[in-house]
């Protein structure tokens, strides 16, 4: 079975509204594919540019705006990052609850530094993965990241800095950090040195009315299956917080860029945005013995349970998940990947030479079609290369 046939399947069994899939090696792009409906109430068809809430595959991006600064001598792995956002310098390690329900807090042990903000070994949390922090949040009335307010990210750690590893808001902090070390915002910032060199110039965190309108729309699943349309993501424009973890749109055909630029040791068609040597600490285990845990939804309507590869160690370098053995689909051991909430996914095979995006719209991350299809394309995409 083809690859063009794998997902037409897929749309036209409408378990997927719409899917962008582009695949490359080390010479290019060798496969791309647009199918579907931007959404399931509209008939537009799903095209290579359509744009996309890319959630959380937005921290990739921060992580080498950071490293760059790194690289500059603006910021410091191993430093407290209190040094250049002294307010983390009071941030508290929340230990339960007390029997009136107000939550108790301590100091930490030790500073948080960016290269625990990198790891997600910080101990901030998200409230979907965490039942304590969703506890608190509800508590102390922490607005939504839509609302795009600073408090949000305002939280206590639920561990001290470095004791494990728990997927959080680490890289929020990041996105402050290249602000203060900067002097620009981090939309600026990111455009300016990180997107627009390599020609991502339909990435952006505040939606151009170009952009706006080749916009996919945003889909729940139902507990029966069924797909209906919900509200997309949007932070509103003038935001105090531009969500250096999740606020980026993007397209399939940007993103292949940035994966290929990580590929090819920080340089795209003769643009280096990063040295070779920060590219290489974004691919390997920055986290010695811990490892990256199994993700317990305890809100199902955002995520099922998130655990990649079941029964493979994983671990996570400066930048994305690493699998520490040969995958399934063909994905080799030592190989980069993460994803969006929305059901968008990415992955970088340095040894065989191969990345992928598969992007598609839809609530609770970790759709089992969603992810069933992915596997399927990458497959696919691995058994055309050999």
């Amino acid at each position: 079975m083809n690859t063009n046939l794998i997902l037409q399947n897929v749309v036209l069994n409408k378990k997927i509204p719409g899917i962008v899939a582009i695949a490359a090696n080390g010479d290019g792009v060798i496969y791309q594919g647009a199918f579907g409906k931007r959404r399931i109430d509209a008939d537009i068809s799903m095209t290579l540019d359509t744009v996309f809430w890319i959630a959380s595959m937005t921290k990739p991006i921060t992580s080498v705006a950071a490293l760059q600064l790194v690289e500059k001598g603006k910021l410091q792995l191993d430093e407290p990052i209190s040094q250049v956002i002294p307010e983390l310098k009071a941030v508290q390690v929340l230990e339960g609850f007390d029997s009136g329900g107000r939550p108790k807090l301590r100091a930490t042990k030790r500073p948080i530094t960016l290269r625990h903000l990198l790891t997600h070994t910080s101990g901030y949390t998200f409230n979907t993965w965490n039942n304590d922090m969703l506890r608190y949040t509800e508590w102390a009335n922490i607005p939504s990241i839509l609302e795009g307010k600073d408090r949000t990210i305002n939280t206590p750690l639920v561990f001290d800095p470095g004791e494990r590893w728990e997927y959080g808001i680490s890289t929020e902090w990041v996105g402050k950090a290249v602000e203060a070390a900067s002097g620009y915002s981090l939309s600026k910032y990111v455009k300016e040195y990180v997107c627009n060199p390599i020609g991502m110039n339909d990435t952006e965190f505040i939606l151009r009315p170009d952009l706006r309108s080749r916009l996919a729309g945003m889909h729940q699943r139902q507990p029966n299956g069924e797909l209906s349309v919900i509200p997309p993501y949007e932070a509103p424009q003038g935001s105090e917080l531009f969500s250096a973890g999740g606020g980026l749109y993007s397209t399939a055909i940007d993103y292949i860029k940035f994966l290929q630029t990580l590929l090819h040791d920080g340089s795209f068609n003769g643009t280096r945005i990063l040295q070779p040597e920060s590219v290489e600490q974004m691919g390997i285990n920055q986290i010695g013995d811990l490892n990256v845990a199994l993700m317990r939804s305890v809100v199902p309507s955002r995520s099922n349970d998130v655990d990649f590869f079941p029964g493979l160690v994983k671990k996570w370098s400066l930048g994305h998940m690493i699998t520490t053995e040969e995958a399934t689909t063909g994905r080799s051991a030592g190989s980069l990947a993460w994803a969006g909430s929305a059901n968008t996914y990415y992955w970088i095979d340095p040894v065989k030479r191969l990345t992928g995006v598969f992007f598609t719209q839809l609530n609770p991350f970790m759709d089992e079609t969603v992810l069933q299809a992915f596997a399927k394309f990458e497959t696919e995409i691995y058994d055309s290369c050999k």
